[in-house]
């Protein structure tokens, strides 16, 4: 399966914003309308260049989910809800561990089904911040992968 792992141009942001969006609103069920319009700019324009970028493309080269990575860190998983229960999740998150060299992830803890994919996959609680990154009132955990 990981040679459907890719890269990703830039010229392909806007596709990853979309399944960015769509991921979000089936998973992050606490976040308001203005939130994601908040943070929907900041990924296209910011958060996507400062991360090592990957996609898991179907038969077609169709951005089915992405990951991006930075010092270790998982900043970014994210599969299209229609792709979810697929195992491209697992296949992008065992090549940033494998590949990429991730042993960090950060998720937002009212993502229950998120946090219970990390521990399932050897991540534990290392601790919790009362904000997110930027400021907002969504709590975090940050957890680490243990072998």
């Amino acid at each position: 399966m990981d040679h459907r792992i890719d890269y990703i141009d830039r010229f392909e942001y806007n596709k990853v914003v979309e399944v960015w969006e769509a991921s979000v609103r089936a998973t992050h069920h606490f976040l308001k309308d203005e939130d994601i319009a908040y943070f929907k700019p900041l990924i296209l324009n910011t958060y996507l260049d400062a991360v090592e970028l990957r996609c898991f493309r179907d038969e077609h080269f169709k951005i089915l989910g992405f990951i991006g990575v930075s010092d270790g860190n998982l900043q970014m998983l994210f599969i299209h809800p229609e792709h979810r229960g697929n195992s491209i999740g697992k296949t992008l998150l065992e090549y940033a561990i494998n590949s990429l060299k991730v042993n960090k992830v950060d998720v937002n803890e009212q993502n229950e089904q998120a946090v219970g994919f990390y521990k399932h996959c050897g991540f534990e609680t290392i601790g919790r911040s009362e904000l997110d990154a930027t400021g907002k009132s969504y709590p975090i955990l940050h957890m680490e992968l243990i072998k």
